[in-house]
């Protein structure tokens, strides 16, 4: 494991792994190793070393930090000015049974977003700039601090749900915006899936500014909840949360019973709902991410069942987190769930078995997967940077 204090160790470290073609795993706080393929590499590098906020204001709503800095930290920096994180991005601890929190670095480059991402975009759409060092040991810089920039080319984007395969960054910069003074949430009991997609869909195409729509089938989770709930946030100043959650309550009230869940209530079921906790899959089971359109939740749900699984619904019913048997012949039903429909399905966690047996993530046309390999020969030629973690060979 080698973790450098800073930028200038992080760089002679790949410097020296680019010379000698030797393959490294890249990694923050090394919280999710489970996700994706596991990478063969002689060492480790770890970004840990690199932590702490270098730049933060408050009234310009930028923050910059190095990428190891702990996302609970960066959280606390933003409350104590009434600010957060925009994408609300999840705390995998739970799922992957790690003790470490999640590192700014680690949830960029993976590119995870929560609830929130169904009003405020995905967590690469808040990331100003990013100082990185790619394959060869060279530091290089992308975007700003300042929201419109043209610095060059958007590597920001691109380095965003990378996984570390084409530079390891070094510290990153945000936008970030006031939180909420307050939130609800409406809860509608439904009679199926497909109603409750139905219910999340009036309530998004509403005007009162849901900023989240989940679904929690019942037997979502062994010995849960024997009823389907379909839940919408509503969060802002008050009185505005006030009026605006009594106004949906009854316009969501023919699509089934409804239940109105307060601040601390609410707060709490979403901070599960972005942790995938509802699922309460075993130590045994493999967890799938499925993104697909809103229509098409029910039949990932149905899917799941199909194969002695179980799963819940995110974004309005775009996000299907499935937990099922770790078997190659569940994880294709998923896959194909997901293809079916135009979705892509993500192997989230499952054991190393399963995760060096299947794709764990969709294959790419034939000219996007030419560009891919282009880019990674630009960024990382000589490929030893988290070998094999997306696909196999890339």
């Amino acid at each position: 494991m080698l973790a450098p204090p800073d930028e200038a160790g992080i760089a002679a470290a790949v410097s020296a792994a680019h010379a000698a073609r030797e393959p490294i795993a890249v990694e923050g706080n090394g919280s999710k190793r489970g996700l994706l393929r596991p990478v063969q590499a002689a060492r480790t590098l770890s970004t840990r070393g690199l932590t702490g906020i270098t730049l933060y204001r408050p009234a310009e709503l930028v923050l910059s930090a190095r990428a190891g800095t702990p996302i609970p930290e960066i959280e606390a920096a933003l409350a104590e000015k009434g600010q957060h994180l925009i994408a609300e991005p999840p705390d995998t601890r739970a799922l992957f049974g790690s003790d470490r929190p999640a590192t700014l670095g680690g949830i960029v480059a993976a590119n995870l977003s929560g609830p929130r991402r169904i009003a405020w975009g995905a967590m690469r759409d808040h990331v100003l700039g990013i100082r990185f060092v790619n394959g060869a040991g060279e530091v290089l810089r992308s975007g700003g601090r300042v929201l419109k920039n043209v610095t060059g080319l958007d590597l920001c984007k691109l380095l965003a749900g990378s996984y570390g395969t084409l530079g390891v960054m070094t510290e990153v910069t945000l936008k970030v915006l006031p939180a909420p003074q307050t939130q609800a949430t409406i809860g509608v009991r439904v009679a199926d899936v497909a109603a409750g997609v139905r219910a999340l869909a009036a309530g998004l195409g509403s005007p009162y500014g849901v900023s989240g729509a989940a679904l929690v089938p019942a037997g979502a989770s062994p010995g849960g909840p024997a009823e389907t709930v379909a839940f919408l946030r509503i969060a802002d100043f008050a009185p505005s949360v006030a009026y605006r959650t009594a106004r949906l309550a009854e316009d969501l009230a023919p699509h089934g019973e409804v239940r109105i869940a307060e601040e601390a209530e609410s707060r709490a079921l979403w901070a599960a709902i972005r942790d995938a906790l509802p699922l309460g899959p075993s130590a045994e089971e493999a967890v799938w991410r499925v993104s697909v359109r809103p229509s098409a939740g029910p039949g990932v749900v149905e899917a799941a069942r199909a194969i002695g699984g179980r799963a819940f619904l995110d974004w309005g019913g775009g996000l299907a987190w499935v937990a099922g048997p770790a078997r190659a012949e569940a994880h294709d039903a998923i896959a194909a769930a997901a293809a079916a429909s135009g979705g892509t399905c993500t192997l989230f966690r499952a054991p190393e078995s399963l995760r060096l047996a299947v794709a764990v993530l969709p294959e790419e046309a034939p000219p996007l997967a030419a560009i891919a390999r282009r880019v990674k020969a630009a960024l990382d030629p000589a490929g030893i940077l988290n070998p094999g973690r997306m696909r196999a060979g890339f």
